[in-house]
């Protein structure tokens, strides 16, 4: 089976159409693109897999190249918490590779997902000599910051139609995921697993968020269609008959 062999055992070089969607590399001046380019890899994570553990020391910094992570988190009890999902275009663990401590969390694939990593050496290099780096490092703490803010506020929400709302709009956010634009390539299960509520209940959420004409639910995915409106959520119908 390909999970036999580690995630990090399987790595390649990236293909040109993959550095094609990382947002940072045009950021950089010739040499430090070559040298972000010479040590990028990437791999394909099967649905399941953990890209990273808590507890496990730092070694590379990661992007989403397509398909979709979730970060989650374990008690004492062995229960799980979950703080987000990463989407296409999303790069994560910028704290964890600035302290160089061991990660905090877990990351595991949704889905079968193509991750890229950029090593903890080469990401503090880069912070040394670009400053178009590190505007970029310095915008996504600034936007994690604020994402995680709305997250305990999303954590503390009743209604669970709300809910989705918020915790859909937060996927559209164009600095941390610039790969989304205005389609969300998610399954009804997935919202389920990132929201903390049962499928059926994202069901009925998302036909109300339809009704309201937030969003339009399409075959494999769901179409912003008033992304300030979601954001700012606070009422929606009761039904939609």
């Amino acid at each position: 089976m390909e999970t036999d062999i580690s995630l990090h055992q399987r790595r390649r070089p990236l293909t040109t159409a993959e550095l094609d969607t990382i947002a940072w590399l045009p950021l950089l001046s010739a040499s430090e693109r070559q040298r972000a380019i010479d040590d990028l890899k990437i791999a394909d994570a099967s649905p399941g897999e953990f890209v990273c553990r808590a507890g496990r020391p730092v070694t590379y910094w990661f992007g989403v190249v397509a398909g979709l992570l979730k970060m989650s988190s374990e008690n004492a009890e062995g229960q799980t918490m979950t703080f987000t999902g990463v989407p296409p275009g999303g790069w994560f663990g910028e704290g964890t590779a600035l302290k160089r401590e061991a990660y905090r969390y877990n990351i595991q694939a949704l889905r079968r997902s193509r991750v890229a990593g950029l090593h903890a050496d080469t990401f503090h290099w880069l912070l040394d000599h670009s400053i178009g780096f590190n505007r970029f490092v310095m915008d996504q703490l600034n936007e994690r910051l604020g994402q995680f803010i709305a997250a305990r506020e999303i954590d503390r929400l009743t209604n669970p139609d709300i809910r989705v709302a918020r915790s859909l709009a937060a996927f559209f956010n164009p600095v941390l995921y610039p790969g989304v634009g205005e389609l969300l390539r998610i399954t009804q299960q997935e919202l389920a697993y990132l929201v903390g509520l049962s499928r059926q209940r994202v069901n009925e959420a998302l036909a109300v968020l339809a009704a309201e004409g937030f969003i339009h639910v399409e075959y494999g995915g769901l179409r912003v269609l008033n992304l300030p409106a979601l954001r700012a959520a606070v009422f929606v119908r009761k039904s939609v008959g």
